[in-house]
């Protein structure tokens, strides 16, 4: 195998840089989509980094379901700010090029955060099949022991999965050419420059990530049908409303989620598809940090409330400094 992919080496330009094209298709857009995407950073950051600082400081909220959704706020404002600002710079400046080692830099931080959120998630539709399904057991159960191990399983699995693809990936060379139709060092994008051993890595990570990742997506999905099976036996229509408010939001963020990398990951390799799956994947990278806060915080009391107060004690403290001096 080392001798066949040596002899095909030989007839390829090995190179060391990335072009990443981004959306150079869209050239006469290039000024609107660097706004656009720098007012969703920004609206994401603010939105997240409030979260998780509403979470930590007010103890209405220091429960397990909101110290999953700050671990969650946590995970894409990391996530946001691997993708957002170098497509940012590319935008603005034009210069879509980075090195092969920075952009596998990249797709590591990426997978560890992406595979990360798919734990999180699980463990979230855990949580709220505990709190609608097995109410009584609820507090017994998720305790906050509980609660700190099962984030940092999430948090080392994602973190051990992804290592894995990335150690076997930086063993391989990339060919010519280097220009990457994508905003972004993506999985399947570096697998189409790898010189030789691409089979052999695709058919490694296919069955890393299954057995990462199956496990928590068929637990979503399980949890979710007893739920939605529980909340349909409640007899009254004000019972199954509020049954159905504890977890419509996550139930949100999962079928975003999940459903764009489906659609991603599981079409067919056609440079039709190939372009639409680029925009596509805009979803889970760049809407989904955005969405999460939005969901949470405007569709939630409780966060709404924490906010008021927030804002009520800063108005004080400001009043009393100034009353002070």
């Amino acid at each position: 195998m080392q001798s066949m992919c040596g002899i095909q080496q030989e007839n390829q330009t090995i190179i060391t840089h990335f072009l990443l094209l981004g959306f150079d298709d869209l050239q006469d857009l290039q000024l609107f989509l660097f706004l656009l995407f720098l007012m969703i950073y920004i609206v994401t950051m603010t939105g997240n980094i409030l979260i998780i600082g509403l979470v930590a400081s007010d103890h209405h909220l220091h429960t397990p379901m909101y110290f999953f959704v700050g671990n969650l706020s946590c995970l894409e404002t990391c996530y946001s700010s691997i993708i957002l600002p170098r497509m940012l710079v590319s935008l603005l400046t034009g210069d879509g090029l980075i090195s092969v080692k920075g952009c596998i830099v990249q797709f590591w931080f990426f997978g560890f955060l992406a595979a990360t959120e798919c734990y999180l998630l699980a463990v979230m539709s855990y949580d709220r099949y505990l709190a609608v399904c097995k109410p009584l057991h609820y507090i017994s159960l998720m305790d906050t022991r509980c609660c700190i191990q099962l984030v940092l399983v999430s948090w080392l699995s994602g973190m051990v999965m992804v290592t894995t693809i990335t150690l076997k990936m930086s063993q391989l060379n990339f060919c010519a050419p280097s220009e990457m139709n994508h905003f972004f060092c993506d999985f399947m994008p570096l697998m189409k420059h790898i010189c030789c051993g691409s089979h052999l890595l695709l058919l490694f990570s296919f069955v890393t990530t299954s057995v990462a990742t199956f496990p928590p997506f068929l637990l979503t999905l399980a949890s979710y049908i007893s739920i939605i099976t529980t909340i349909l036996r409640i007899p009254s229509a004000i019972g199954k409303k509020k049954a159905f408010s504890t977890c419509s939001t996550h139930l949100i963020v999962v079928t975003i989620f999940y459903g764009t990398l489906i659609v991603v990951y599981m079409h067919p390799d056609t440079v039709a598809l190939n372009k639409i799956s680029k925009f596509v994947s805009l979803f889970y990278t760049v809407f989904t940090p955005l969405f999460n806060p939005l969901i949470y915080s405007l569709r939630n009391k409780e966060v709404s409330k924490s906010l008021k107060r927030a804002v009520r004690k800063y108005v004080i403290f400001k009043k009393l400094e100034v009353i002070s001096v």
